[in-house]
């Protein structure tokens, strides 16, 4: 229901767009290749300016990356980004400024880049949001294809409840952490229309 009215209203901007209205479809290579399916459109908004909204969604119970081990990593997050351009639109060097939000439910894996240190040990799940600055450069590979990168960096504050194990419903502790460091990265192969 939630991703619905998300593509609704990217569908709305879109149709809504101004004169400078140029619209890509895109995907974070980096997150397909961790099993997070992903969707991002990015629409151009002034001479130097567009919005991008990537949506990363994974409903995934649980994934085994080794014999006898279960790991869970479930996860959804909208991250806006307005992006100032210092070329062309869709080409080359531009600065961003995001915002994020999103759940997650996690256990029995240890991710770089986390508030929390023992992410294999206790399941974690919760809320999040907050953002930062990002810096992204993109490549034109053909007429309608763009290779994209970008990394930012920002904060979030990551409401959370922890649990004892990975499958029990003993609830340990609950609370809030700050986080400061790396935000987004992103690998992205883009269609530009």
């Amino acid at each position: 229901m939630v991703i619905r009215r998300i593509l609704f209203l990217m569908v709305c901007f879109v149709a809504s767009a101004s004169m400078y209205a140029q619209v890509a479809l895109k995907t974070n290579v980096a997150m397909d290749a961790m099993a997070v399916p992903n969707l991002g459109l990015e629409v151009g908004i002034g001479k130097k300016l567009s919005l991008d909204v990537p949506v990363y969604y994974n409903p995934w119970e649980q994934v085994m990356w080794k014999k006898d081990d279960s790991k869970l990593f479930k996860l959804f997050m909208v991250q806006p980004e307005l992006r100032y351009w210092l070329c062309d639109k869709f080409n080359g060097h531009f600065f961003g400024i995001h915002g994020m939000g999103g759940a997650y439910h996690t256990t029995g894996i240890d991710l770089p880049f986390t508030p929390f240190d023992e992410l294999d040990k206790y399941r974690y799940k919760g809320k999040f949001y907050g953002g930062g600055i990002s810096y992204g450069y993109q490549f034109i590979l053909g007429r309608h294809w763009n290779l994209g990168l970008t990394v930012g960096i920002g904060y979030a504050r990551v409401n959370y409840e922890r649990y004892e194990c990975v499958e029990c419903a003993s609830l340990d502790k609950e609370g809030h952490e700050n986080y400061f460091g790396p935000t987004k990265a992103a690998l992205n192969l883009i269609y530009v229309f």
